[in-house]
């Protein structure tokens, strides 16, 4: 009952997916209090998925991927203006415009931005593109409707590949370089790599792997006109996509105390901020892909996700938490989940295939191009990814949360186990690639920023 929640000022950092659903939430548990809602952009929340997919076809525009609200959330919205700072001890969220919110309690979910080009001359010419935000995925449908002679998109994780299916599939020809061995590798391991090589080259694509892009060119008046590589080859193009990945919005919290750094922000299950000595605080929490949390399916490792499903889910156990006392509040276990359609194949996984050392096709094949790929962990199965097989993975759930042994056992296959002798897993590195993966376990301690200052004499 209403009369029985915490009642105060709450402050919503992030107008996007986890916000939306976190205000929702809170109105749905009967929290009647003032709550604010602050987005940089001044769009109203709206869906990132479809921009790399049909927004980029030119089935939808950009300015109609608007989420819709399951129920008025009742809030002031503060779009178009970005939070700057935090002061813990005055209780205030820093804006922009120079004002300031204060807040009971605070829910940061500021999510990611598109990791720029480093060269940032480069980075400005006419023709380079990031996909992250509405204006971008506008911007870039745009400019593949005009019909350029060649894509080039650096990196080959989920984004660069399926904005290269999508360019395959308006028949633009499109180069993707990746540093590493290939796409898709940093997230799903080598086999499913090889496949995913495959499927782009029988769709045209043109996949350099084992190169780095060394300089984007211009002419004369600022226009993109190609790519240098590191095997002294140049791709001509005129729009290159640069697909490298994520940052987590975490800057305008330096000065926060809290433990937030490149990899997100240290929550507890309970979506709790640690600050940065590692103690708990209980009037700021974290949803969505800026949190990192502890899941004990994962040796209890901080795990660090950008999924859609994790910032629905996460939002809405930090705003139950957020207004209930302590005996009721509840933790965030969901297992994660994620799927990508490219090159005709339906992607699906479950669970964090990062964390395995092993792997066993356990049903279908590479070469029918649709199967089932079990990843194991010391002995126990820790994901599971599908291929145009998505009926088995709530199977291969139960399998991970109750760590069943890997490989799995009779049931969970068509063909007998011993048919099939697991092998490595053959997960890179993240830093050898353009790419990293979309799920990823990141240590047992909270960013850290101190000194220990030792006595001397």
């Amino acid at each position: 009952m209403a009369g029985d929640l915490w009642q105060g000022r709450i402050v919503i950092v992030g107008a996007s997916l986890a916000g939306l659903r976190a205000a929702e939430t809170l109105r749905q548990e009967g929290f009647t209090g003032s709550l604010t809602v602050v987005g940089d952009e001044p769009h109203p929340p709206y869906d990132r998925p479809p921009l790399s997919k049909q927004v980029l076809l030119g089935q939808a525009a950009a300015s109609t991927t608007g989420l819709p609200m399951r129920r008025d959330p009742d809030a002031e919205w503060r779009l178009g203006v970005a939070a700057t700072g935090l002061d813990p001890m005055e209780k205030q969220v820093l804006l922009a415009d120079g004002d300031t919110l204060p807040f009971d309690r605070l829910l940061i979910a500021t999510g990611t931005r598109a990791r720029p080009w480093p060269n940032p001359e480069e980075a400005a010419l006419d023709g380079v593109f990031t996909l992250r935000t509405r204006d971008d995925g506008g911007g870039l449908a745009e400019r593949l409707a005009a019909g350029p002679r060649r894509v080039l998109v650096i990196g080959g994780g989920f984004t660069g590949s399926e904005i290269a299916s999508a360019c395959r599939e308006r028949g633009l020809e499109v180069t993707v370089a990746e540093r590493g061995p290939g796409p898709l590798v940093g997230a799903l391991g080598g086999t499913l790599s090889k496949l995913a090589a495959a499927m782009h080259r029988a769709h045209g694509v043109d996949l350099r792997c084992g190169v780095t892009v060394t300089g984007l060119r211009g002419d004369g008046s600022g226009r993109f006109t190609g790519a240098d590589l590191s095997d002294g080859s140049r791709v001509d193009a005129d729009v290159c996509v640069v697909a490298l990945g994520a940052m987590r919005n975490v800057e305008w919290l330096a000065d926060s105390g809290l433990a937030a750094g490149p990899r997100g922000i240290a929550c507890d299950a309970g979506c709790r901020a640690f600050n940065m000595y590692g103690i708990v605080t209980d009037d700021v929490f974290v949803a969505g892909d800026v949190s990192r949390f502890p899941h004990p399916l994962f040796d209890y490792q901080m795990l660090s996700l950008e999924h859609w499903g994790n910032a629905v889910t996460q939002a809405e156990v930090a705003a139950h938490n957020m207004v209930h006392p302590g005996p009721m509040r509840r933790p965030h276990l969901t297992v994660p989940t994620f799927w990508s359609c490219q090159f005709g194949l339906n992607i699906k996984s479950v669970g964090v295939p990062t964390f395995s050392d092993e792997v066993v096709i356990a049903q279908g094949s590479l070469e029918e191009r649709r199967l089932a790929m079990v990843y194991g962990y010391r002995g126990r199965v820790t994901a599971a990814v599908t291929v145009n097989m998505a009926k088995s993975l709530e199977y291969y759930q139960r399998l991970i949360e109750t760590a069943a042994p890997f490989p799995p056992a009779v049931g969970a296959a068509d063909r007998p186990m011993a048919a099939e002798v697991p092998i490595p897993s053959a997960v890179p590195d993240p830093k050898g690639l353009y790419h990293g993966p979309t799920v990823a376990l990141t240590g047992h301690l909270p960013d850290r920023r101190l000194t220990v200052v030792r006595p001397t004499g």
